[in-house]
Formats: structure tokens, sequence, C-alpha cells
């Protein structure tokens, strides 16, 4: 019986997730599988309820609209649901049991972990799980005011004192304030998504430009970007980045480091 694990969502037809984990249990030789399953809401529960009963089945990666819902079946040690408030990864703990974990906040982190943000403005587009593991990356980087552009002006508000974090809420057709990062953590610009329009002018010469989104890999957001020479990382690093922590988490294994161009290559194809 081969081991695998799989990444749900509704819709999921987007996903690059399984081109990354096949790609490293090829790299590494191991018979295993990683899939895409298309969850509805109404069935998470018993999504969860099979996969338990599958001793095949490693885990999986979460995405929208399921990274919050999920939390209610499964187990939760590390306390996700008091400090970021939403899971991305489920995997079999001990004695069996399944285990929610984010790793979003950890795969967010690492492009920019080199950038000095303590005491800077940022400037983060949603207000959903994705938003919340940033929001929580951007508290332990000691990061100054946080303005967050959101539909849901109280939701928007609640996430700031959540995470104990300085700023203010703003309508997603505000004008954008100027900032050294700007995140959109929201499905605007995705493929199948409305479109995220804002002007980034406000924004001064050295800030910085992060989009989660990566299907497609070259957003308006990124274009306009580039088009004002801004520094800019895409919705691939953040990918990659949580899903070799998962991997592990599924596998047993470090995914290989050694290979990251042939993987870029395979995903930007």
């Amino acid at each position: 019986m081969n081991k695998y694990a799989e990444v749900i969502g509704h819709p999921i037809s987007h996903s690059k997730s399984p081109l990354i984990h096949r790609f490293w249990l090829n790299q590494l030789g191991l018979v295993a599988d990683y899939r895409a399953q298309d969850i509805q809401p109404d069935n998470l529960e018993g999504y969860f309820r099979d996969r338990a009963a599958d001793p095949a089945w490693r885990g999986c990666n979460i995405t929208i609209p399921h990274k919050i819902a999920a939390l209610e079946y499964v187990t939760d040690p590390g306390d996700v649901r008091g400090s970021i408030g939403a899971i991305n990864t489920v995997f079999r703990g001990d004695g069996g049991a399944l285990v929610g974990t984010n790793t979003d906040a950890g795969g967010f982190y690492g492009p920019i972990a080199d950038m000095p943000l303590a005491g800077e403005t940022a400037v983060v587009i949603g207000a959903g799980g994705a938003a919340r593991a940033v929001l929580f990356a951007l508290a332990q980087a000691d990061i100054g005011d946080v303005i967050l552009l959101a539909r849901n002006g109280l939701k928007a508000a609640g996430l700031l004192a959540h995470f104990g974090l300085k700023g203010r809420v703003l309508s997603l057709d505000a004008r954008l304030p100027e900032a050294a990062l700007l995140v959109n953590a929201s499905p605007l610009g995705m493929k199948g998504q409305e479109p995220l329009e804002i002007d980034l002018a406000p924004l001064p010469d050295h800030a910085l430009v992060y989009d989660l989104v990566y299907a497609p890999i070259e957003t308006a957001l990124l274009k306009q970007a580039w088009a004002r020479d801004l520094e800019v990382v895409d919705g691939l690093e953040m990918l990659v980045g949580q899903a070799a922590i998962a991997f592990e988490l599924f596998f047993g294994v470090t995914p290989p480091d050694d290979e990251e161009k042939a993987l870029r290559a395979l995903l930007l194809k």
C-alpha cells in the first residue's frame, strides 16, 4: 500500500502542489504519491473521517476555502487556533491522530527573512486564512504599523487586535498608503477571481511587493511593480517554502534543495 498525501480546496484545479511534491518524490526515489482533491465545504467533515481510516494517507495541504473550517476536524497540540487561527497542513501524528498546523507563516517569511522590517509599515490585502499567516509572521518580525485593505472592516480590525499589531483598516478601493512592504494575501488577481485594482504610485522606490497568488505567476500586481522597478516576490516562493515544511511532515524526509531551478522551471511551464 503506497503512501500518499493530497491538497484539498474548492476549486483546486489551479493548484501546483502536486507538481512540487511529485517532483521531490521522484528526486528522492520514494514510492509515494501526492494528489489534488476538490472538496466542497459540505464534504469537509466526511473527507477527514474517510482519510483518518486510510493508513496510506499521510496528510494534506489545505487551500481556499477550508483553512479555518478544517480546525474543527483535527487535533491542535500547537494551539494554531489560538495563534494564527487557520491551518494549511494536516499530518498523521502519534497514534494516527490528525494534527493540524500552519506552514504558510514560515513559507511566507523565508523570502523576506533578511529584510529589515522592524518598525516599518506594511500593507496587507485580505483578511482570510492566508492573511492570518502573514500577520503572524509580521508580528514576529516586529513590524511597525500594518494597514489592512479588506472588504470586511470589522473582521480585519479584529485580526490586528488578535495579533497585537498597530495599524488601521482601509477599504479595498482606498488609496494605497506609503509602505515598505505590500503583500497581496487575497485571491484577487488569481485566475477565475476578480482582478486586483490598485495603484502602486504611493509606494517608495525601496518598497517590496509580495503577491501570494501563483496562478498566474506574472500577476497584474507584479507587472505593475516591475514597471516601477520595485523589488518583488512572487507566489511560487511562498508556495515552495511552505510545501517543503509539509513534505517532511508527510513523508519523514527533507526535500532536496539542489534542484530549485529545475523545480521552478517545471512550475512555470
